[in-house]
């Protein structure tokens, strides 16, 4: 983290997934008229229901500077994380930073299964070595956190407040609310989605 304050090209990035789930109705505070109390419905899906019950999501938090803003990158899943949309996500990332003139993601994530995978740590090492030949593209270099300490990595109060912000207290979001609603609250563009091919699932 010390050395990515001294170099204006490189990024500190916190990774992590997080399932929005439509029928999960998250703990909430919130003011209220006198004798008029906000009641947060319980939700059931109508049948037939084919709508996914809960929406997959990869973010990245990155910082890179101490004075602009923090910047979240967001892509959601076709179904679950595994290891070979953890590279493409992680490939679409590093796109975004070499546009913004960045040329190394310091990145910090957990212990998931699909980040310690040789599919990913082989990926890891192919595009370093391809930016470190030509000079051109983002280096990633990973870092793990220690384990089950979710209060280590930034994004994770995020998800929270983001879970809070897009709720609807009366009435079931659909698939497609839920992600324009997750998009436009943390001010991303609505991107396809990273699909899990069948051999992988």
């Amino acid at each position: 983290m010390g050395l990515a304050q001294t170099h204006p090209t490189w990024a500190l990035a916190w990774e992590a997934e997080v399932w929005w789930r439509r029928l999960a109705q998250p703990a909430l505070h919130t003011w209220c008229p006198d004798r008029q109390p906000l009641h947060v419905q319980d939700l059931t899906p109508p049948r037939p229901e084919r709508a996914p019950k809960a929406l997959a999501c990869y973010g990245v938090l990155v910082r890179h500077g101490p004075t602009p803003p923090d910047q979240m990158l967001l892509r959601f899943v076709e179904r679950r994380p595994v290891s070979r949309e953890t590279t493409a996500f992680l490939a679409w990332c590093s796109e975004r930073l070499a546009a913004q003139g960045l040329t190394a993601m310091l990145l910090i994530w957990d212990n998931a299964s699909w980040h310690r995978s040789h599919e990913v740590r082989t990926w890891l090492r192919q595009p370093n070595h391809h930016v470190k030949q030509s000079g051109q593209g983002v280096r990633i270099l990973a870092c793990r956190l220690p384990s089950k300490s979710p209060w280590l990595n930034p994004i994770e109060p995020k998800w929270v407040h983001g879970k809070r912000a897009i709720v609807a207290p009366d009435r079931l979001l659909s698939a497609q609310e839920v992600r324009e609603r997750v998009y436009a609250y943390y001010g991303c563009a609505d991107e396809t989605h990273l699909v899990i091919s069948e051999k992988a699932a």
